[in-house]
């Protein structure tokens, strides 16, 4: 292929004595003429390409028409009604419904009424305790930048608050008087989208005052913290503060609101560990926490003497790890056994009373409501099942199905399997594959691995719409549980960090071998997906094995690792990564790795596809873009290098779902094509 040429400068740094040249660090500017002129370039020639596959039309609107079905989340009760997000079927942004008990459910707030194409998305929302006020947040075009808008519930009228510029926030009320926020000073100087974004600071926001008059209440230069979160108790007696200054482990901190002038508490003063308050009793609190509990334990302690001396095992660390929360009086366990769920329910004494039984083998989340409440709802879906509500009843533990999702797709013809197969240091790694019943283990199966690896997350099953598309032509659907998961607690989770990074790798390259080797497919039919740290995953693992996969995804990723701290909030990924500039070790470590760097000249790389958006200011698009300008550089196989940068649109939450739609028969085009095969329409 002719790529648009893409201008090289001078541009070097030196590290620990190693001199690294970066040729297109000036496409990190997102403002200048030049980066714009280059994205517009490189989108006419990747539209150029994807356009002309005979079968992406047909693709996308097979999407739209298994897309097409109305879509429910849990309801909800605040205050009078019971509210619930529907979607009936299309619609870029789903819809905020209410509903009195005997009457008509009416649309409460429409985002697809925010903003001309839909790109303005609502990205939170949070209601007084009595439901009679709501404050809702904003994000355009996909940015973590976001406002506040509060209304009265009653008749939906505004009030005059309006707030600008928050960042990575919740919204917790303090009676119907003001709520408490947290974000960051808005960089000043260069790029509003890429400038970094260092101290988080916690206000108090009064209703019918100024932001400008909100009151600071923790962070700030006094105590530096890149990370801010506050929620109140229940009963709103007790204001909860959690700080870190990385994406693992954080302090603790609590102030009694029922004492006028209290002070602010340290219960864990120190970021080693992660800890939470889930909920409270009088003074009683419970917290959870992963203190000398790697798989996570529930607590309890008096709030007058709160640290961790004082702490009784409420509920002890198990081989499974422990996702807490509480509804309707009780505390709901929900273990993590080889990445899927299992349920239990305790009253607040710590009594055993019911597993609650579910369809299968798959993830459940939810389990959580008001204290008073007598049932509460929670989701199970796997790669075979899609999302199902259900309805509990706390007292019975008895489950009854609330909303199935109105999908065309029959479970009974697909099947989903776990195995263990053997990473390169014998770390035995579950892997769940997922096909449609019939397939032939020929080796030819056109497959795609997904995988993430990093900051704790677990990968746990959930169904798909657009995978039905590679099912149903007989392709098999494949998620690894990489090290640098959460799957198996922090061990798992540290096991994938820093100097420990390349386990990760391992384990991905290690799955692909095992789909070969089990001839489930080959190398001509392989296919690698990730986002965001999972982009980084596709990045290094395809120029470590270039020959191992057809076909590479990499979405939003950290692509540059000598200088992703540099921007946003990046410098809170060094927990898991380490930085470029921490030691000599840790610096060539990191070079090794950096998928911009890890390159090589003349190197026959995969078909690949690039995807990032404009306005992602999690992830900065600059990491895609050069990336993709030195892949380009590089290539010297036949196989196509694309990058697609997606406009009025961020890491990826509040797509509309047209863009989505066409962002996905772009995946499947171009994976099938570059496969050499058909489409069956």
């Amino acid at each position: 292929m002719t790529y648009p040429e893409t201008q090289k400068t001078e541009i070097k740094d030196t590290y620990f004595g190693t001199e690294v040249a970066d040729p297109y660090r000036w496409l990190e500017d997102d403002r200048s003429a030049a980066t714009h002129e280059w994205v517009a370039a490189q989108n006419a020639l990747s539209r150029g390409f994807l356009d002309k596959i005979p079968y992406r039309e047909a693709i996308k609107n097979r999407l739209s028409n298994i897309m097409n079905y109305e879509k429910y989340s849990s309801p909800f009760r605040e205050g009078e009604y019971t509210y619930f997000f529907k979607n009936t079927g299309l619609q870029n942004q789903s819809v905020l419904y209410r509903q009195q008990e005997g009457k008509e459910a009416e649309v409460f707030l429409d985002p697809n009424t925010f903003s001309k194409e839909a790109t303005t998305a609502l990205a939170g929302l949070s209601f007084t305790k009595d439901g009679s006020i709501l404050a809702y947040q904003l994000s355009a075009g996909g940015s973590d930048w976001t406002s506040v808008k509060v209304m009265k519930a009653g008749d939906s009228t505004l009030l005059e608050d309006n707030l600008q510029d928050i960042k990575f926030s919740g919204i917790a009320w303090k009676g119907n008087e003001g709520f408490y926020y947290s974000t960051y000073d808005k960089p000043e100087e260069g790029s509003q989208l890429s400038g970094l974004t260092q101290y988080h600071k916690l206000y108090y926001h009064q209703l019918g005052t100024a932001q400008q008059d909100d009151v600071l209440i923790f962070g700030g230069e006094q105590n530096p913290r890149r990370y801010i979160w506050a929620s109140l108790t229940d009963d709103q007696r007790y204001l909860i503060i959690s700080a870190a200054n990385s994406t693992s482990g954080n302090e603790l901190y609590l102030q009694d609101l029922s004492l006028e002038g209290a002070e602010i508490v340290t219960i864990v003063g120190d970021f080693e560990k992660s800890h939470d308050i889930i909920a409270n009793t009088g003074s009683k609190l419970y917290l959870y926490t992963n203190l000398q509990a790697p798989n996570g334990k529930v607590v309890t302690v008096d709030a007058a003497h709160p640290q961790p001396a004082n702490w009784k095992d409420f509920l002890k660390e198990t081989d499974n790890v422990l996702t807490p929360a509480t509804g309707g009086g009780k505390l709901f366990a929900n273990y993590l056994k080889d990445a899927v769920s299992v349920v239990l329910q305790y009253d607040m004494e710590g009594k055993l009373e019911h597993e609650i039984e579910l369809p299968g083998l798959g993830t459940a989340s939810g389990f959580s409501s008001k204290e008073e409440e007598k049932e509460l709802y929670y989701t199970f879906t796997s790669y075979v099942y899609p999302p199902t509500i259900f309805r509990y009843q706390v007292q019975s533990g008895k489950s009854e199905v609330y909303k199935k999702a109105g999908v065309d797709f029959n479970p009974a013809d697909y099947e989903s399997r776990q195995v263990f197969y053997t990473a390169k240091d014998g770390t035995k790694v579950p892997m769940i594959i997922t096909y449609k019943k019939g397939l032939q283990l020929n080796g030819r199966n056109p497959t795609l691995l997904y995988g993430y690896g990093g900051f704790n997350v677990s990968l746990t099953p959930a169904f798909s719409t657009s995978n039905m598309v590679l099912l149903d032509q007989g392709g098999i659907y494949a998620v690894a549980n990489l090290r640098g998961g959460g799957e198996y607690g922090e061990a798992w989770h540290l096991a994938g960090t820093r100097l420990r990074k390349q386990n990760v790798f391992d384990d991905f390259i290690a799955a692909a071998e095992y789909l070969i080797a089990e001839n489930y497919t080959a190398s001509k039919y392989l296919a690698i997906m990730g986002g965001s740290n999972g982009g980084l995953l596709v990045g290094a693992t395809m120029a470590q094995r270039p020959d191992l996969f057809q076909v590479a995804f990499p979405a939003v990723g950290v692509m540059d690792m000598l200088r992703y701290h540099k921007f946003t909030a990046g410098a809170g990924w060094a927990y898991d990564y380490g930085t470029s500039e921490d030691d000599k070790e840790m610096f060539e470590y990191l070079y090794r790795y950096s998928p911009l760097h890890a390159l090589k000249e003349g190197g026959k790389y995969p078909a690949t596809l690039v995807t990032t958006a404009d306005h992602d200011d999690r992830v900065v698009p600059a990491h895609s873009f050069k990336f993709a300008a030195r892949l380009q550089e590089c290539q010297a196989g036949d196989a196509p290098v694309l990058i697609a940068i997606q406009t009025n649109a961020g890491h990826g939450a509040g797509k509309p779902t047209d863009k989505a739609i066409a962002e996905i028969a772009d995946r499947w085009a171009f994976m099938f094509y570059n496969m050499g095969l058909e489409y069956q329409e």
